[in-house]
């Protein structure tokens, strides 16, 4: 064969093989185009020259989504609607059904939790792999709900924040210090009058407390530290304690049997992203449905709490008042 001719038997061989790789990629789409983690985990996935990239899935539609009664969703929607539209070729659906018809796998993105229950429904109907950003709902009813809905169809389902697979905590929760028997993890808790006050921002916490932590959380009692930020501390089976206190960072310490370790960090979007695609392509999760719900009634005990003026709440009560 002539140099030529081998050479272009090996460019089309090799677009060939790109072309089916690109047809291999799953297609995800997106529910709610009201947070910076729409062209963030966009970028990830749709471009293959983005740091922390990950192959095997591309955001290719969208429902847009929005809630006019909160302020960083109306004044942001636009701008990463246009984003998606323009910068990465993502297509718009004027309803939810109708984008489920052309995808194989769907993430709700909405900043508000409180439409996540409506907009998982149609989803979960047309049995479409599903991760729910945080916060999974507006309520722990809705949680449940969710979580009841998916069971029911036989359609898997997960919700997380970023940090719970940050290197240190996963490292802990792998064992590196032994079983934990005290932890304090830490991250902004602004509110949201809409919103449970642990929901909306402090999940991020929230959630690193649970991934050392794990279940078993009986008791709950919510104060305020000595510059009159959010402290709630939690009662695990067997004596275990596991506290989560409002700060300007993500950071945080554990402490097992084996020593101590530091843990909170935020390690970027990419180890969320990566572990929701291995979810889509597997329809295994990551996160079971009862440590979610679990999270869920810690961060509602906390509110049931301070309504009790900081008295010591059990969590099977609170899941119990909420239908769990």
């Amino acid at each position: 064969m002539k140099p030529r001719s081998f050479l272009l038997t090996l460019l089309t061989l090799l677009a060939a093989l790109a072309q089916a790789a690109s047809a291999a990629d799953l297609r995800i789409g997106m529910i709610g185009l009201d947070t910076s983690h729409v062209p963030a985990f966009t970028e990830i996935l749709n471009n293959p020259a983005a740091k922390g990239h990950v192959p095997g899935a591309k955001v290719v539609a969208a429902f847009k989504g929005g809630s006019a009664d909160i302020e960083s969703s109306f004044k942001r929607i636009d701008g990463f609607t246009k984003t998606l539209t323009e910068k990465y070729g993502v297509k718009l659906y004027g309803t939810i059904e109708e984008m489920c018809k052309n995808v194989d796998a769907v993430m709700i993105e909405s900043v508000d939790g409180r439409p996540h229950l409506a907009q998982a429904r149609p989803v979960i109907a047309a049995g479409k792999p599903l991760f729910l950003d945080k916060p999974m709902g507006g309520s722990l009813k809705d949680v449940l709900e969710i979580f009841r809905l998916a069971k029911e169809a036989k359609v898997p389902v997960f919700s997380s924040s970023s940090l719970r697979f940050a290197k240190a905590a996963q490292a802990v929760r792998g064992g590196s210090i032994g079983t934990v028997k005290y932890c304090e993890a830490t991250s902004p808790a602004s509110l949201e009058k809409t919103h449970p006050d642990l929901f909306w921002y402090a999940v991020h916490g929230c959630e690193t407390l649970y991934t050392v932590m794990g279940r078993g959380c009986e008791t709950v009692k919510r104060g305020t530290t000595a510059d009159g930020k959010i402290e709630v501390v939690g009662t695990w089976a067997g004596g275990r304690t596991g506290i989560f206190r409002e700060s300007k960072t993500y950071t945080g310490v554990a402490k097992g049997e084996k020593g101590e370790a530091v843990i909170g960090a935020y390690d970027g979007y990419a180890p969320l992203v990566v572990e929701v695609i291995k979810f889509f392509q597997t329809g295994v999760a990551p996160v079971s449905p009862e440590e979610t719900i679990e999270l869920f009634t810690f961060m509602e005990a906390a509110d049931e709490s301070k309504r009790q003026g900081g008295a010591a709440v059990k969590l099977g009560d609170v899941l119990k008042k909420n239908g769990g």
